[in-house]
């Protein structure tokens, strides 16, 4: 029935159907429809009480209860296509551009077949497999960084910027590709595990915009700016021509085959479902708190990364922008960094949308900060007040560093009153 979809889990080792998902209410009401949740008998029995990767979300452990929502699971939120891929998604299915709320149950059951993490779809695979597009291409990096006249071709047989990004959430146009034993890259879903060797999400560049080509052109110096000041970093984002080409943190390659690692953001932790989801640090850490495996480690992580997002001008900190990793051996934890670049230079003027208590008007107290995290999460003070205050050499080293990386004189001007600021504040924690 069409006002139901099942939910396919990747788990020791393969596809496993998990969960189905029912409408209780109208389509056109989206992701605010009511619905109620249950895990399939077998698959619940096999994974009953986990939480990990086995689970849908780490708020709906593996169970035989049905779960009642007056909305959408938040979880399932996470899958849903939004941004350009949603737009080329709603074309695919003859739905007007405009459709909103009454596009997001077909996008769903179309769209998300081949997300990031470990959940996909049963419904949306089927509908990508259903569709004929001729066997699978690759490209080299060259041709993909180009667009090349072939390689868009062999989008538009996909479903351009359909089948590779509709789960894939955001602005600039995205697509997830592999890198097989040839060294060539191959649309993800396209490509048999034992031949994958890297997975990547690449971000092209779009329209004519020089602030969104400057936003652009900064997120892999960006990252290395976040290495250097001790966050947690995957793999290096390689720059070819004007696009990004972004290691994927949700796929390991692991005895011959690819490891799916759950993937769950921040929002759906706490509950919320929609988007453009503001929520009060405090909340988020306590949250967090309550199912990371090593509290102290994934606070402080936390903790250093909106320091950063201070210093470097990142101010698209919504709660899909953060994210947990579930592992299969039950660890759970904040993923690497992601989305990390110079939002402030966006041209619709983004504003923090996730603030402290003590915001203090942009800049944090971070003394009081550290006394409400210690409070909400029972953590010890000692530790957070240490963590950051050992950060400030490294903030106020920031425009040395960026210089040093090639970055636009410009930018790092701008940022430079803010990084000494923020260091002074910091270094007090410290003495």
């Amino acid at each position: 029935m069409d006002n139901k979809c099942t939910i396919q889990v990747f788990v020791d080792g393969g596809w496993r159907d998990a969960a189905v998902i029912s409408l209780a209410g109208p389509e056109r009401q989206g992701w605010r429809a009511p619905t109620y949740t249950t895990y399939l008998p077998d698959y619940a029995l096999d994974y009953l009480g986990r939480r990990d990767a086995a689970a849908c979300g780490v708020r709906f452990p593996v169970s035989l209860e049905i779960d009642e929502q007056d909305t959408w699971p938040a979880w399932l939120v996470d899958v849903l296509p939004q941004g350009y891929g949603r737009q080329e998604l709603l074309r695919q299915l003859e739905l007007p551009a405009t459709a909103e709320a009454a596009g997001d149950w077909p996008l769903l059951r179309a769209g998300g077949g081949n997300p990031i993490g470990n959940l996909r779809i049963k419904e949306a695979w089927e509908w990508l497999a259903e569709r004929p597009a001729g066997p699978a291409r690759g490209f080299r990096f060259e041709d993909v960084a180009g667009r090349h006249e072939e390689f868009v071709e062999h989008l538009a047989a996909h479903g351009l910027f359909v089948a590779g990004s509709s789960g894939v959430q955001g602005e600039w146009p995205k697509i997830l590709l592999t890198e097989a034993d040839d060294g060539l890259l191959y649309l993800d879903h396209t490509l048999a595990d034992e031949r994958a060797r890297r997975h990547w999400l690449v971000k092209f560049h779009r329209g004519t915009d020089r602030d969104l080509q400057a936003i652009l052109r900064a997120e892999a110096d960006y990252m290395e700016l976040a290495r250097g000041l001790g966050l947690r970093v995957h793999g290096s984002l390689e720059t070819h021509g004007r696009t990004l080409f972004i290691p994927r943190f949700d796929r390991r390659l692991e005895g011959g085959g690819v490891q799916r690692i759950a993937q769950e953001s921040l929002a759906s932790l706490c509950g919320r479902a929609g988007f453009g989801i503001a929520v009060r640090h405090e909340d988020a850490c306590q949250a967090l708190a309550e199912v990371v495996s090593e509290p102290q480690t994934e606070i402080i992580e936390y903790l250093k990364r909106d320091v950063a997002n201070l210093a470097l001008g990142n101010k698209d900190n919504h709660a899909r922008n953060t994210a947990l990793a579930r592992h299969h051996d039950g660890r759970i934890a904040l993923t690497p960094l992601f989305d990390f670049a110079p939002m402030f230079l966006h041209p619709d003027g983004i504003a923090r949308q996730s603030r402290w208590r003590a915001d203090n008007g942009g800049q944090p107290d971070w003394q009081r900060v550290t006394e409400a995290v210690a409070a909400a999460t029972g953590l010890p003070m000692d530790p957070l007040r240490r963590a950051l205050g050992e950060m400030g050499a490294g903030v106020r080293a920031l425009p040395q560093r960026m210089t040093s990386l090639g970055m636009d004189p410009d930018l790092v001007e701008r940022l430079r009153p803010g990084t000494k600021n923020l260091a002074e504040q910091l270094e007090r924690l410290h003495g």
